[in-house]
């Protein structure tokens, strides 16, 4: 990495950081019986908690791009395992939620709550000007990360699903 510029070097950083998640998220699963994408449902489902949004079966397909068929087959899944429940909306009763149970979130404070505590320990470490600046930096990552990939060149063939 020395003959790339110091931006470059943070954005292998933070593949390597995002590659370390997602070994402890398969690992998460597969000490609890579940596949890696159970997991991203339930990071999902508590994401949207925080955030107040409903969370419902079509939502939860569309943030994890599975069809009908594939977000049922998750759903039952969690369900079966004790990881999620369904509850009727307060507003409107013909639309069901999800939602993780305390025993899900008991599983994820075990197993993720020491990675958790160390992460949080180093940010209360920086001033308030460092915090912000990991804060815009994190959330310009994850827009860039979350945009739709522009379409292939059809001239070269080089685009998103090919390989140079």
């Amino acid at each position: 990495m020395a003959d790339e510029g110091p931006e470059l070097e943070l954005v292998h950083l933070l593949r390597r950081v995002t590659v370390e998640f997602g070994l402890r998220q398969a690992e998460f699963a597969s000490l609890h019986g579940m596949h890696s994408t159970d997991v991203r449902a339930l990071i999902c489902l508590l994401d949207a908690e925080r955030a107040g949004t409903a969370a419902t079966a079509g939502w939860l397909g569309a943030q994890l791009g599975l069809n009908s068929a594939g977000t049922t087959a998750l759903i039952g899944r969690l369900e079966r395992l004790g990881h999620i429940g369904r509850v009727r909306d307060d507003r409107d009763r013909r639309r069901v939620l999800l939602s993780v149970t305390p025993r899900a979130r008991e599983l994820g404070r075990a197993f993720f709550g020491p990675l958790i505590e160390d992460t949080t320990r180093v940010l209360r470490e920086l001033d308030g000007d460092g915090a912000a600046a990991v804060r815009r930096f994190l959330e310009a990552a994850h827009r860039a990360v979350a945009a739709p990939p522009p379409p292939p060149d059809p001239g070269t063939g080089t685009g998103p699903g090919t390989t140079a």
